[in-house]
């Protein structure tokens, strides 16, 4: 009897440990999928929900011609490639979407005319792979709520879409999927047989979009298997942001590149926040998975219409930023519009090397508006360094200038504002400045309330005061009223005396004599707008107080490095990888000179 229960639970234990040997090699092999950071192009910022095939091979002929032996080969076709009538970045209500008889999507006809006769992409597929490249969809989460109204059955089950549906997930802001029940019969094999489609059209990539925020554990698991199921090679992306950090360990057990933030555009604000996120994720950054920065909006973008708000040194800063952490680089734009100077960006091999070829990526320094992040170059003991100067740009607001800047403050936070008391002695200027909480034009009403200057004869109201100049970014300041013309109330609490405005805004007063303290409640007045969704870090008013002008007057600014901080004991050589140029041997350190909102990618050698 001891025998045979031995050799039961010897049997067991074979099979646990088996199936533990065949789990690590699943995940040992996926990565292996996309052992660098996946470089491509993706449909949305350029042509939204509209992309036709003919649009998409022009993209495929172009990489291939021009991109490809620079590292680039993903050609991903976004959003709703299965709705025929989908117009731009907008989603229609109750669109009728092409679906097969299983509850499946597949392309549009009239879109991607190729896939008549239920061939879906394959024939796509086979024309960018004849060009070797790889080509990738997005999806949504779930399954067509249009399956489910009308009980479509699950493809090798007796299980209908209604019977795996969970109606009461939904996505926000598309309304083109119910979320997917994973504890119910039929689930998971719905989800197998969505893959088992894809792997039959030879796909490579496979974005999964409303899946990391709110995050969707089953489902993300469930997406793993039915990848895995399929034994193609097909990376896996989710979408969108900002994933929680609390997620990390799962998510990098899982998919190959996810999100950190919502969706990423072609503006300085959102540049800035970037940094953090990226610093804050490298803990779960590694060779197949990689925190997602998301996709390059430069170029040509939104379906023609505009060309990249960002300068030329941002967008030096953001490719800089993407690949010292090792980011995905996924480019927005219409490759076939590119000018020779977005076309030198993406075609750099020292630069795209950092991206493709570096380890133990992390953030060296943040002093003030500068930063400093460091790589290994793998076999070698030299380091690439970038270096990245956010200093305001002349003629912006300047938050280095500022003797106090708060936090983020939204009616999230208690009291729905924050204390001000800072010393004021020897200045004879005030400015009380208000952004939003990424340094942009904001969006809130506003009131510095029970303001007062303290002297060394006691204190006096500042609404006493005239200012010298106001603006407010709708209405105007007053000391009577709310930019929306109502009372000054924060939190339930009428302001005694204050001063009302709205994000963006600048007040600035002359002081007179024997000031030693400004004291102020500043925080959102009850009377404005509702807090921009999900509130957070990145939301809220910032509120700032100067004693000079709160605008930039540099144009750029050096960056000291010591040596030792790289690890270096002597001398060293400094090479410019954005210029491919030798600028020679340093002592102890170096301090190239940045333009503001610009960066410097570096590799540095020691000098023996």
């Amino acid at each position: 009897m001891n025998l045979k229960r031995n050799f039961i639970l010897m049997f067991v234990f074979v099979g646990l440990f088996g199936g533990l040997i065949a789990a690590r090699a699943s995940d040992s092999d996926y990565r292996s999928w996309a052992h660098a950071p996946p470089m491509g192009w993706n449909s949305w910022d350029g042509f939204a929900t509209t992309v036709t095939e003919a649009q998409t091979r022009a993209q495929a002929d172009f990489m291939a011609a021009n991109l490809h032996r620079h590292g680039w080969e993903y050609i991903v076709v976004d959003i709703q490639w299965y709705e025929p009538n989908a117009t731009g970045f907008d989603y229609r209500k109750d669109a009728k979407l092409e679906m097969d008889e299983w509850g499946r999507l597949v392309p549009a006809t009239n879109k991607f005319p190729s896939a008549i006769d239920g061939k879906g992409f394959k024939p796509l597929a086979d024309y960018v792979h004849s060009l070797g490249l790889k080509f990738g969809v997005h999806l949504m989460r779930g399954i067509p709520r249009q399956a489910v109204n009308s009980k479509t059955q699950i493809k090798g089950t007796s299980c209908t879409a209604a019977d795996v549906a969970d109606a009461n997930s939904k996505c926000f802001w598309n309304g083109d999927m119910y979320g997917v029940d994973m504890s119910k019969p039929g689930a998971q094999e719905y989800y197998n047989s969505v893959f088992e489609l894809f792997a039959s059209w030879g796909l490579d990539f496979v974005k999964v979009d409303d899946l990391s925020a709110p995050y969707h554990e089953s489902e993300i698991e469930a997406l793993r298997n039915a990848i895995d199921r399929t034994g193609r090679k097909i990376v896996f992306s989710t979408s969108p942001g900002a994933t929680p950090l609390s997620e990390g360990g799962h998510i990098s057990t899982h998919a190959n590149m996810w999100r950190i933030s919502g969706d990423f555009w072609d503006n300085w604000p959102q540049l800035l926040s970037q940094f953090d996120r990226v610093r804050d994720w490298t803990p779960y950054r590694g060779p197949g998975h990689f925190p997602d920065a998301d996709m390059l909006p430069i170029g040509i973008l939104q379906m023609g219409t505009t060309k990249t708000h960002f300068t030329r040194d941002e967008q030096f800063s953001m490719i800089s930023l993407w690949c010292i952490a090792r980011s995905p680089l996924m480019i927005g734009a219409d490759l076939t519009k590119l000018d020779d100077f977005t076309l030198s960006l993406l075609t750099n091999d020292e630069v795209i090397a950092v991206n493709q070829n570096s380890s133990k990526n992390q953030e060296l320094f943040h002093r003030d508006s500068f930063y400093g992040w460091i790589a290994d170059v793998p076999g070698s003991p030299d380091k690439y360094v970038a270096l990245f100067n956010t200093r305001a740009q002349p003629g912006e607001l300047s938050p280095d200038r500022a003797i106090f800047k708060s936090r983020p403050i939204s009616r999230r936070t208690p009291g729905h504002g924050v204390n001000i008391d800072v010393e004021m002695s020897s200045a004879t200027k005030l400015f009380l400045v208000v952004d939003d909480g990424r340094g942009g034009n904001g969006g809130e009403d506003v009131v510095w309330s029970e303001p007062r200057l303290v002297t060394t004869n006691g204190s006096t109201k500042l609404t006493d005061l005239k200012w010298v100049s106001a603006t407010s970014g709708r209405g105007a300041a007053s000391t009577e009223h709310s930019a929306s013309g109502k009372d000054l109330i924060v939190a339930g609490k009428p302001a005694p005396f204050g001063i009302g405005a709205h994000a963006k805004s600048v007040i600035e007063f002359d002081l007179p004599p024997g000031v030693t303290r400004f004291q102020s409640f500043a925080g959102i007045d009850d009377s404005g707008a509702a807090p921009a969704r999900g509130g957070g870090p990145d939301g809220g008013m910032r509120f700032l107080v100067f004693t000079q002008s709160p605008f930039a007057t540099e144009t750029a600014a050096a960056i000291p490095v010591k040596l030792s901080e790289l690890g270096f004991g002597g001398n060293g050589r400094i090479r410019d990888l954005w210029h491919n140029k030798e600028l020679g041997s340093v002592m102890k350190e170096f301090a190239p000179v940045i333009n503001a909102h610009g960066a410097g990618l570096y590799l540095v050698s020691p000098d023996h």
